[in-house]
C-alpha cells in the first residue's frame, strides 16, 4: 500500500510539472513525461521491451487530456490563428497516423538521439533569433501540410505533443510567440486523440504489460498525471500570456536546450 502511495505521489508531481509546461511552453508536457515514467517503470520492474511503448502512449493519453485545458486558456485570450490551424491540423493528424503504423517496430534509441540534437538546434535558435513582426500570410499551405505531416508523424513516435516542432516553427515564419504556442497547443490534442485511439485499442498479445493497462496505456499511471496536469496547465498557459514575448522566448529556448542535452546523454550512456 505505502509503494502504491508513492507511485501516485510521483504521478502527482509529474502531472504537475507536465502540465505547467504544457501550459507555458504549448509542448504538451510529453517530453517531461515520457523519461520520468521511464524511471518510474524501471523502479516497478516493468519489462524494458514494453517500458517505452507504455511511456510513450500513457504520455499521449495524458496529453489528450492536458492539452484541451490549454487550448481552452489560449482560445479565451484569443490567440488561437485558426488560418493556420486548418491548414497545419489535416497534415498533423495524417502524420500521427503514420507514425502509429511504426510504433511497435521501432527501438527509438536513435530516433531519441536525433530528437535531442534537434531540440538542441531549436533551442539555440530560440535564443539567438530576435522577434519578428507576425508575417502568417507568408506561411504557404503546401509548407504548412507537410510539417503537420512530419511533426504529427515524429510526435506520435516519441509520445510528445509536437510544440517542440510547431512552436520554433511557427516562430521562425515570424508568427508571434503566444500565437504559436496556442497552435502548438490544438496540434498536440490533435496528435495526442488520433494516436491515443489506437495505442488504447491495440491487441496486445504480451505478457510483458503492466496489470490495469488499456492497450499500451498504463492507467495507474495516466489518472493520476491528470488529476493535476489539467489545473497546471491552465496555470501555465494564464502565465505565457503574463510573460514578455522575448523573455518566454528565452525561457523556452533554455528549455528545449535542457531537455535536447538530457536526450542525447540518456540514450547514448545507457
Amino acid at each position: 500500500w505505502m509503494k502504491t502511495k508513492v507511485e501516485y505521489l510521483v504521478y502527482f508531481l509529474l502531472g504537475a510539472v507536465a502540465g505547467l509546461a504544457s501550459g507555458l511552453f504549448g509542448i504538451g508536457g510529453g517530453i517531461v513525461i515520457v523519461p520520468i515514467l521511464l524511471l518510474s517503470f524501471a523502479a516497478q520492474g516493468i519489462s524494458p521491451e514494453v517500458a517505452t511503448h507504455v511511456a510513450i502512449a500513457t504520455s499521449l493519453a495524458c496529453i489528450a487530456v492536458t492539452s484541451f485545458s490549454s487550448i481552452y486558456t489560449h482560445h479565451q485570450k484569443g490567440v488561437l490563428d485558426w488560418r493556420i490551424i486548418k491548414v497545419l491540423i489535416p497534415g498533423i493528424v495524417t502524420g500521427s497516423l503514420i507514425g502509429t503504423l511504426f510504433f511497435v517496430s521501432l527501438e527509438g534509441v536513435l530516433l531519441q538521439v536525433l530528437l535531442g540534437g534537434f531540440l538542441i538546434i531549436s533551442g539555440l535558435q530560440m535564443l539567438i533569433k530576435k522577434s519578428e513582426r507576425a508575417q502568417a500570410a507568408s506561411l504557404k499551405p503546401p509548407i504548412l501540410m507537410l510539417s503537420g505531416i512530419g511533426i504529427g508523424g515524429i510526435s506520435s513516435l516519441f509520445g510528445v505533443g509536437g510544440g517542440v516542432f510547431t512552436t520554433p516553427l511557427l516562430t521562425h515564419f515570424g508568427v508571434r510567440i503566444h500565437s504559436a504556442i496556442g497552435v502548438a497547443a490544438v496540434g498536440g490534442f490533435c496528435i495526442a486523440v488520433s494516436a491515443s485511439i489506437i495505442y488504447g485499442s491495440t491487441a496486445m498479445v504480451s505478457s510483458s504489460l503492466p496489470d490495469h493497462s488499456l492497450g499500451y496505456i498504463f492507467l495507474p499511471a495516466w489518472i493520476g498525471i491528470i488529476i493535476t496536469s489539467t489545473p497546471f496547465a491552465r496555470l501555465g498557459a494564464i502565465l505565457a500570456h503574463r510573460t514578455d514575448a522575448n523573455q518566454l522566448r528565452k525561457y523556452f529556448g533554455y528549455f528545449l536546450l535542457f531537455v535536447g542535452a538530457r536526450f542525447i546523454w540518456i540514450n547514448t550512456t545507457g
